[in-house]
């Protein structure tokens, strides 16, 4: 059996993974402290998170097509230079005003969310790629182990490495997170550039809507991968409900600052590299279908103790478990898409899949800020604050019914 660090092109891809990670995890923290430096209304905080998920909902059914038409590694080397010119222009508009006036708050956050969107419009491409060409890169039966190790890789950087390395940034300097950001995305694409995988025979290219509607037709005709992109879209929205919300949450009711918000974060990432070792493994031993019902319970749990968590302790293990738990979903239902899904129609249909699953995120994030403002006059900030995770949990609760009657894998 292959080993896949004998594969010279894993290892780059790996890497590349790790580095540009490394950079979202900064970003993941950078970009929401940023938005709470120019205001405090949850709605306008809202709008960046919200802005940064759009692309994935406008962007991903044609992102699919591009990746099937071109060479994906030169998509992935493109996206991620894209990214460093659009973090530096982060950095442009922090240094081109100081202190943030408070009379144009809301132009600020215009320009940062625009910026968000940009970039997540690029991610959307570069995303989209790197997951379809990784079963050109590795064998089928190594795909489990592939994907643990990348996301390992991704949570140990994203959110173990990157959330506390943001605080200590910008505890120094606000720009410094982002041009960080913007030299692990140029390393990124220096490492794809490097990859060496075999040209593919692609079909002459045809209309985009005609490319377009093969992907729908695969994905209308296997019903179970419909059921988990529908069924992935709601828990991302309400995970997105939440995670808005999250970082008021860590200021106002736990207390914590820029590097206590991101030390929080690696409680996530703890139990994401710990997921991505141990879930193949539990995968294997429960079946796929039970696999995924205790990845719900673990999700919806996870909620509750967020919702009337009293201590920062509690609310690193529950951001913990829900990591493991959304590691154990995506080792499970990545893995059997790319085993099943034809390669020529791999980019397409994986779009699809991402349009329905991740194209509900910008709406999550819109309604967790909504129901803050709409809560805090009669509940008061702190009740108002924890009730997008009792909402969260019950959503869970319901999409675990459905997969427990319907679900068939």
């Amino acid at each position: 059996m292959t080993r896949l660090w004998s594969l010279r092109d894993y290892r780059l891809l790996f890497s590349a993974s790790a580095i540009s990670n490394l950079g979202d995890g900064v970003s993941a923290l950078a970009f929401p402290w940023l938005a709470t430096l120019i205001t405090r209304d949850p709605m306008l905080i809202a709008c960046v998170a919200f802005a940064t998920r759009l692309p994935w909902l406008l962007f991903s059914i044609p992102a699919g097509v591009w990746t099937d038409r071109m060479d994906r590694r030169r998509l992935m080397v493109q996206a991620d230079l894209v990214r460093m010119v659009l973090t530096s222009g982060v950095i442009t508009v922090i240094l081109s005003a100081p202190g943030f006036p408070v009379a144009q708050e809301g132009l600020y956050i215009a320009a940062i969310s625009a910026l968000a969107f940009l970039l997540g419009s690029a991610e959307v491409i570069r995303d989209n790629a790197a997951q379809t060409v990784l079963p050109s890169v590795v064998p089928g039966e190594r795909l489990e182990q592939a994907n643990g190790q990348i996301w390992s890789i991704e949570q140990v950087m994203g959110s173990f490495v990157g959330p506390p390395l943001a605080g200590l940034l910008i505890a120094t300097s606000v720009p410094a997170p982002f041009a960080l950001d913007a030299v692990t995305f140029a390393v990124a694409a220096g490492l794809v550039w490097c990859m060496a995988i075999a040209p593919r025979l692609r079909p002459a290219r045809r209309s985009w809507l005609v490319e377009a509607r093969e992907g729908i037709a695969w994905l209308r005709g296997h019903r179970t991968v419909l059921q988990l992109a529908i069924m992935l879209g709601l828990m991302n929205a309400l995970a997105l409900m939440t995670v808005t919300v999250l970082i008021l949450y860590s200021q106002e009711i736990l207390g914590l600052g820029a590097a206590g918000h991101g030390l929080l974060l690696t409680a996530g990432a703890a139990g994401g590299v710990v997921g991505g070792l141990l879930c193949p493994g539990i995968a294997a031993r429960l079946g796929q279908r039970r696999a995924l019902m205790v990845a719900l319970v673990l999700l919806g749990v996870t909620m509750v103790a967020i919702w009337v968590a009293q201590s920062v302790w509690l609310v690193a293990a529950a951001l913990f478990a829900e990591m493991f738990a959304a590691l154990l979903w995506n080792v499970v239902t990545v893995s059997y898409r790319q085993r099943l899904i034809p390669d020529d129609l791999l980019g397409r249909v994986n779009s699809l899949y991402r349009f329905f699953g991740w194209g509900m995120m910008p709406f999550g994030a819109l309604i967790g800020g909504w129901v803050v403002s709409l809560a805090e006059p009669e509940l008061g900030r702190e009740a108002a604050l924890r009730l997008p995770y009792l909402l969260g949990a019950l959503g869970m609760g319901l999409i675990w019914l459905y997969g427990l009657r319907r679900l068939h894998i």
